[in-house]
This record gives C-alpha cells, structure tokens and sequence, in this order.
C-alpha cells in the first residue's frame, strides 16, 4: 500500500457543488501506481479538464494550509482597511470594488465585516504557524492576521458602545448567530464571539439566526431567542446585523425603526446603503461605511 495526500477545498454550505465541480484537484505521492489509482478515482472531472497538481505529499498538505492562511489574510486586510476608512470617512465598498477590478486581486474574499470564522480559517492558520515554529520559522504575517482577526471583533464592541455607551443593561438585537449565511455552524463565530464581549459588558441579548439557535442554545442558554428578526428588534437599544443572510437584506426598515428604542442600525455585513438607511431616519454604522 501507499499514503497520498489529497486535500480537500470544499466550502460549507457548498461543499456538493465544490466537489463536483472543483477548481483544482491535488494529489501528493511519489508512487507512480498511487498517482494513477487516483487519476482513475478522478476520471470523470479528469475527462472535464479540471486542472490536476500532481506533486509529493508534502506539498499537497502545504498547499491546503496555504489556501486558507492567504483567504484568510485577504479577508483580514480588507477589515483593516475598512478600519481605516472609519477613520478617514472614506467607502471600503468602492475600494473593494476597485481593487476587485484588478486582475491581479479579483473580487473574492473583499468583504469587510466582523472577521472570519468557522471551522477551517481559524484552525488552519493556528497551525500553520505551529508548524512553522516548529520548523524553526516565525511567520509574521499570519501571526498578524491572526492578531488583527481577534481584534475585529472587539472594534465591532466598540462600535455598539460608541452609538450606547455604557453597554450594561441595554438590550441588544443580534441578526445572525452563524459564522456565515447558509450553515448552522457556530465554530469561531464572530457573532458568538461579539455576543460573549457584549455579555461581560453587562448587555442582554435578544437574537434570531435561520439555522444556528439550536446550536447556540446549548453554549448560551440565557439569551433571549426570538421568531424572526422583527421580535428581534422589539424594544431593543439597537439592531446589529453579524451574518450576511440574504433574508436580512431586505428587512422592512420603516417596521424595524418602529420596533426599536432607539433607530439605531450596526450594520457589520455592510448590507445596507447608508444613504437609505439614514434617509429613514436611522443612525446607521457599516464597516468601512458610514
């Protein structure tokens, strides 16, 4: 017998289609035998010209962790540039855009919010810089992605307590518990992360997710889960958007104002233009948008 590496680069929530109609296949042996048992495994996307990386196995598995610490450092410069734009006034969304445009950059993984979560990034970028350090290398620049990643999620604190102030006993609606939309996946959620900050700040949360209460519930049985996002809102200090679900980009925002205490709207998905949002009366924040 014989081991070859073959990594697998499905996104959840996607992981059928991925698999059927992947970008790349990898395969990492040195036996001649093995390589071609795979290729065979692989015939028919092999028949499609998926493209095949054949190389030894080291490499495979260097290639998967590589994928994901630069998906990852991409997400995290364009939360700190979005940063910078709160500090500046300027629009992430047209930079984003813009860098999208060069071919060099693409579009994908350009959108700035809350930092990444989940299953993979986190636990893939911790360990390749384990593994680097074990190998005699600091890596410093994922060290730093790693660093400002954490830091995202306190600067979106930030931004709640900026608009409330003093955080204890003021009552906070949370749209979206999942570390991203289409999954029940609550992993290294920035949702749940914000939240925990929120809680030790003395706030009570009400909350509504599509798929990830049940999961929730079993870690932070004390919030306060609600039907949908308008009972969410109800008698809440301030709305905040964690999880880019399509179902929340086409909230009824004159009904949610009048839910609210107070009409305050912190956007971190960025699903809302602020110009309509303040046109009906609310104190929106994005990220990277104002």
């Amino acid at each position: 017998f014989d081991i070859v590496s073959n990594p697998e680069f499905l996104r959840e929530g996607s992981a059928v289609y991925d698999f059927i109609h992947p970008d790349k296949i990898v395969i990492g042996t040195t036996n001649p035998k093995a390589l071609k048992i795979m290729q065979e495994i692989y015939r028919p996307l092999y028949l499609i010209d998926t493209p095949f990386v054949v190389t030894n196995p080291e490499t495979a598995e260097l290639i998967k962790y590589a994928c994901n610490a630069f998906l990852a450092t991409k997400i995290t410069f364009i939360n700190e540039i979005a940063n910078l734009c709160d500090k500046v006034g300027a629009d992430v969304h047209q930079i984003a855009k813009a860098m999208g445009l060069d071919g060099r950059i693409s579009p994908k993984f350009l959108h700035p919010g809350p930092g990444y979560g989940g299953s993979c990034f986190p636990k893939d970028t911790d360990a390749l810089c384990h593994f680097a350090s074990i190998c005699g290398y600091e890596f410093k620049l994922l060290k730093g992605a790693i660093s400002a990643n954490k830091r995202q999620k306190e600067l979106m604190v930030d931004k709640i307590k900026h608009h409330l102030g003093d955080l204890k006993e003021k009552t906070i609606g949370i749209l979206g518990l999942a570390f991203k939309q289409n999954t029940d996946d609550i992993r290294k959620s920035p949702a749940i992360d914000i939240i925990k900050l929120l809680l030790k700040e003395g706030a009570k949360i009400r909350c509504f997710d599509p798929l990830a209460m049940d999961n929730t519930k079993k870690i932070l049985p004390n919030l306060t889960y609600c039907q949908d996002e308008y009972e969410t809102a109800q008698d809440s200090d301030a709305l905040v958007i964690a999880t880019e679900w399509n179902q929340f980009r086409n909230l009824d925002l004159l009904e949610i104002k009048k839910l609210l205490k107070s009409p305050i709207l912190l956007d971190l998905r960025n699903l809302y233009d602020p110009a309509k949002a303040k046109s009906l009366g609310f104190i929106y924040e994005g990220v990277g948008r104002k």
